[in-house]
């Protein structure tokens, strides 16, 4: 094997992964904002879980960016750990069209759908139909890929050192082992699989030992899952927990049966003559067999997930961190919009929370001072500011490669909410500051002053209420309430500096309180403004 067969065979396989990896984006842009409706509607059965995962993961011709997906969308609440189970079945059903397809000897019609696929960007000026094209494109050039690395593995036949290494892959463990490790190197069961299928083309791995190295080929695709849930949350780790299970369980069955009945001899026997067909049937069968025996005990896998890997003692707000959201740096992300999306609408949920409880102990504080609420409100601000911080480089990376309109606007309406917010939040700063000069100045507020202020708290507490779970379905409710209880802020304000301004002339009141109490106003109907501006951006946003 020469240096040109080589460099035949890499070049091959890097048109194998950059076929998938065309097909993958094609997907993503043509219905990733649509993935969340889907997998919704989609999931809510068993049944319906697996025909999703395959055939989704038959379009993109990986299950490794199935589960990656998966780990994404559990990762952001957009799925739940049991529902993850049916769909990584499914997955591993999919990812056997590759083979299938393969053994149907595609390769010579491949040119005809690069062709067409890459035709159709060129000249044809719709989105929609790159997009489509996109996944035709990719599925020619991976094709053409294969044809390429089978050509390149033909002067194998030749090496005595080669044949004989194949030989010895009839060893159980050491053709798993081979299988798991050379798919984990290039992060794709699929590309692998037809890399066997061209050495079984060329006679020189039988099935007997090409079986192992296929069992093998199942577990190793799930180290792509495995490294994209580093950093996320434990429900995402537990999404790669149960797509190792399925396929480690899978392979000792089949090993078994394999080593104790004729079940290779059965599976040569489907299609004689064709080692190809035989490969790609043997993965078909284990997967299919697999789910069929797992299906039952799907949520056993994800008991079973949890107490591998089970919840944190460690409470969420002990140190600084964006909680929801979680990048993956990997291009197989399909449903990143739907992700995104999630992502930032529950990390501005939780600013929103901390600005809320901040909100209700400035008051507090106001009325009766605690030098221990002061440093929680402290600590609390400077977390607002990490999340705002957090939160806005977050949406500015989207800005730049997001292609929907709706998520578009739905992210950029986030950027303007938060900002609203962290105005809100400093807006607790300046109570909390306005406390610190009473007590400095040794003055108290009246009674009447400290029922005005908790008049003040619980109006400023059901405006932020109002606008804490938006969605399309009530954002008209909200924005009307939120219109209604601006207008009550600014009439209370109007009210209580005219009662004020009374107290001050009858001499009930000092003038330096008198002045906290008016800058207190201020920032009350301030407070209201920026409620009523978040309600005014969830209507344009959704």
């Amino acid at each position: 094997m020469g240096i040109t067969d080589v460099l035949s065979l890499f070049g091959g396989l890097a048109l194998f992964l950059y076929g998938m990896q065309m097909m993958s984006n094609g997907l993503e842009a043509a219905a990733g904002n649509k993935m969340k409706a889907i997998l919704e509607k989609l999931t809510s059965n068993r049944v319906k879980g697996v025909l999703v995962g395959a055939g989704i993961t038959a379009v993109i011709q990986s299950s490794s960016a199935t589960t990656v997906m998966l780990v994404g969308f559990v990762n952001s609440g957009l799925m739940t750990l049991k529902q993850a189970v049916w769909v990584i079945m499914g997955a591993n059903i999919g990812t056997t069209i590759t083979g299938q397809l393969i053994a149907l000897d595609m390769g010579a019609i491949a040119p005809i759908f690069a062709i067409g696929g890459v035709g159709a960007i060129m000249f044809v000026k719709n989105d929609r139909v790159h997009h489509i094209s996109s996944i035709f494109a990719g599925l020619g050039i991976l094709f053409m890929g294969m044809d390429m690395m089978g050509a390149a593995m033909i002067p194998l036949q030749e090496s005595e050192e080669f044949i004989a290494m194949m030989t010895k892959f009839s060893n159980p463990v050491l053709g798993i082992l081979v299988g798991a490790l050379f798919t984990a190197l290039i992060q794709s069961s699929s590309a692998s699989i037809g890399i066997l299928q061209a050495l079984a083309s060329t006679g020189m791995i039988p099935l007997s030992s090409a079986v192992y190295v296929l069992f093998g080929q199942n577990i190793g695709t799930c180290i792509t899952a495995v490294l994209a849930s580093i950093g996320t949350k434990v429900n995402a780790k537990r999404t790669t927990i149960i797509h190792m299970l399925f396929n480690v369980i899978g392979t000792v069955i089949f090993t078994i049966v394999c080593m104790t009945t004729p079940y290779v001899e059965m599976v040569e026997s489907l299609t004689p003559g064709n080692p190809v067909a035989q490969i790609a049937n043997a993965h078909t069968i284990f997967n299919i067999v697999t789910t069929l025996l797992l299906l039952p005990f799907g949520t056993t896998l994800a008991n079973a997930a949890v107490h591998i890997l089970p919840d944190s003692k460690k409470t969420d707000d002990e140190e600084l961190r964006l909680k929801y959201i979680r990048p993956f740096e990997t291009s197989y992300v399909i449903g990143h919009s739907a992700m995104a999306v999630s992502q930032v609408r529950d990390e501005v949920g939780r600013m929103l929370g901390m600005v809320s409880k901040n909100i209700a102990d400035a008051f507090d504080i106001l009325i009766q001072y605690d030098d221990k609420l002061k440093s929680k409100i402290n600590e609390r601000e400077e977390y607002i500011d990490y999340l705002n911080k957090g939160i806005s480089e977050y949406i500015v990376s989207l800005m730049t490669s997001e292609k929907s309109m709706s998520d578009s606007l739905q992210i950029n309406g986030y950027y303007v909410i938060i900002s609203n917010l962290e105005r809100i939040g400093d807006h607790a700063v300046n109570l909390l500051e306005y406390a610190d000069d009473m007590k400095k100045w040794d003055q108290q507020f009246s009674e009447n002053v400290l029922e005005e202020l908790g008049e003040m708290k619980r109006q400023c507490m059901t405006a932020l209420d109002n606008v804490r779970d938006v969605t399309a379905a009530n954002v008209n409710e909200v924005l009307a309430k939120a219109v209604v209880m601006e207008q009550k802020n600014d009439d209370m304000r109007d009210k209580y500096f005219k009662k004020q301004l009374q107290r001050l002339k009858k001499g009930k009141c000092k003038p330096q309180s008198g002045i906290v109490f008016s800058e207190i106003l201020t920032d009350f109907e301030r407070m209201g403004d920026h409620t009523l501006n978040i309600a005014e951006q969830y209507k344009e946003m959704l």
